[in-house]
C-alpha cells in the first residue's frame, strides 16, 4: 500500500508528466479517441527504453558504477586529476548507461569525495561540469538519452550514420571540458585522501548477476541496432530479471515512460488538427535546428523532440537541435534537475549560487557548440 501511495505521489508531483497528460487530455477533447490512437505510440522505442532502464538498474544494484568510480579515484593525487576523473566518468558513462543514470550515480559520489577531500570549493563547478558532460556525452550514441533513442528508432538510420553526425560535437565537447577544468581553482593542490575515501561500496555485488546483466545489455544494444527483435528482448529481460531479482523490474522509470505516452497522444492529435499542423510546419521549415534548440529551453529537449518530430523529415537538424538544446536553462534537459536536487539536498543555502554558475557554464557551452554547428553547415 505504501509503495502504491508513493508511486501516485511521484506521478502527481512530476511536472513534466502532468503537463504531458494535461496536453493529451485537452487534445483528446478536440480529436476524440479512436483506433488511430494506438498508431501514435512508438512501442518499439518504449520497449527498448524500458529494457535499458531495467538492465542499468541491475548494474546499479550490484554497485558496478560506484566501483568503477572508486578505481578511478585511486589514481588521482591532485585537484585537477580528481576533477578530470569525476567529470569524464560522467561523459563516457552517459554514452552507455544514459545521462540520467550517470548523474544519479556519480554526482553523489562526487559530492561525498570532494567533501572528504576538503575541496568543497570545487563542488558547484564539478557538479555543473558533470551535468554538462552527461548531457553532451550522451548525444554520441543512440542509447545515451531518450531523445536519441526515439529519433534513432524513428528514422531508421544506421549506427554509423548516427555517430558520424554527432562525433564532431562530442569531440568538441571533450576539448571544451578539458579547457574548463584547467580554469578550476587550486587545481595543482595535492589532495588529502585517505583509504576511507576509497571505500564507497564494499564489493561489486554478485558476479553472476553482473555477467547476466551484461549479456542482457548486449541484447538491448543489438535490439537498438535492429539485430534482435524487440519482442524477444522484452520477454528475455522480463523473464530473466524476474527470476534473478524481481524487484529490479519495478525500478525502471515508469514516470518517464508514461510521460512519453502522454506526449505521443498529444503530438498525434496535433498532427490531425489541420490549422495547428500547418502553423507548426511553417514555423519549423528551414529553422529545424534553432526552433528545436529554443523549444528545448522552455519544455526540455525530450518533449521538444516528440513535439517537433512529426513536423519535419530533416532529422539531422532536429537531432542536433535537441541535444545541443539540452544546454542553457535548468529545465532544458530534465536530467539537469537531477544534479540540482542532489546538490541542494545537502547545500540548500547555495541554490541561487548553483543556478548562477550552472546557467553561466551552460550558456558558454551552448554558444560554442551552436557556433560549431553554424561553422560546419
Amino acid at each position: 500500500m505504501k509503495r502504491i501511495k508513493y508511486a501516485l505521489h511521484k506521478m502527481i508531483t512530476d511536472p513534466v508528466l502532468c503537463i504531458a497528460w494535461i496536453l493529451a487530455i485537452i487534445s483528446a477533447l478536440i480529436v476524440r479517441p479512436d483506433s488511430e490512437y494506438l498508431s501514435y505510440i512508438d512501442f518499439r522505442s518504449l520497449g527498448i527504453l524500458w529494457g535499458l532502464m531495467v538492465v542499468i538498474q541491475g548494474y546499479r544494484e550490484n554497485s558496478v558504477f560506484e566501483k568503477i568510480g572508486e578505481i578511478l579515484l585511486k589514481k588521482v593525487k591532485t585537484g585537477w586529476q580528481l576533477s578530470l576523473a569525476l567529470v569524464f566518468v560522467c561523459f563516457l558513462g552517459s554514452m552507455f548507461i544514459t545521462n540520467d543514470v550517470a548523474l544519479i550515480t556519480f554526482v553523489p559520489f562526487a559530492i561525498m569525495t570532494l567533501s572528504r577531500c576538503n575541496r568543497e570549493d570545487l563542488m558547484i563547478p564539478i557538479v555543473v561540469l558533470q551535468t554538462v558532460a552527461a548531457n553532451l556525452g550522451s548525444m554520441l550514441t543512440p542509447v545515451g538519452n531518450p531523445q536519441n533513442l526515439y529519433l534513432y528508432s524513428l528514422t531508421g538510420m544506421s549506427l554509423f550514420d548516427f555517430i558520424k553526425i554527432m562525433l564532431p560535437y562530442s569531440l568538441a565537447t571533450l576539448i571544451f571540458l578539458l579547457v574548463a577544468i584547467l580554469f578550476l581553482p587550486k587545481k595543482k593542490e595535492v589532495l588529502c585522501i585517505t583509504s576511507e575515501n576509497y571505500n564507497v561500496v564494499k564489493s561489486f555485488g554478485s558476479l553472476a548477476h553482473i555477467i547476466i546483466y551484461s549479456a542482457l545489455f548486449i541484447v538491448s544494444v543489438l535490439t537498438v541496432i535492429r539485430v534482435v527483435p524487440i519482442n524477444i528482448m522484452v520477454v528475455l529481460i522480463l523473464l530473466t530479471v524476474s527470476f534473478i531479482d524481481s524487484k529490479i523490474i519495478f525500478r525502471a522509470d515508469y514516470i518517464l515512460l508514461l510521460t512519453f505516452v502522454g506526449f505521443f497522444i498529444f503530438t498525434g492529435n496535433i498532427e490531425r488538427i489541420p490549422g495547428i499542423k500547418a502553423f507548426l510546419s511553417e514555423i519549423i521549415t528551414g529553422r529545424k535546428f534553432i526552433v528545436s534548440l529554443i523549444t528545448s529551453q522552455f519544455i526540455s529537449n525530450v518533449p521538444a523532440t516528440l513535439l517537433l518530430s512529426d513536423f519535419t523529415t530533416d532529422y539531422k537538424e532536429l537531432l542536433l537541435g535537441v541535444n545541443i538544446g539540452g544546454l542553457g536553462t535548468l529545465i532544458a534537459s530534465m536530467t539537469s534537475l537531477i544534479s540540482f536536487k542532489l546538490y541542494t539536498n545537502d547545500y540548500k543555502e547555495k541554490r541561487f549560487k548553483y543556478i548562477i554558475i550552472f546557467t553561466g557554464i551552460n550558456l558558454v557551452f551552448l554558444i560554442l557548440l551552436t557556433a560549431l554547428k553554424l561553422f560546419l553547415n
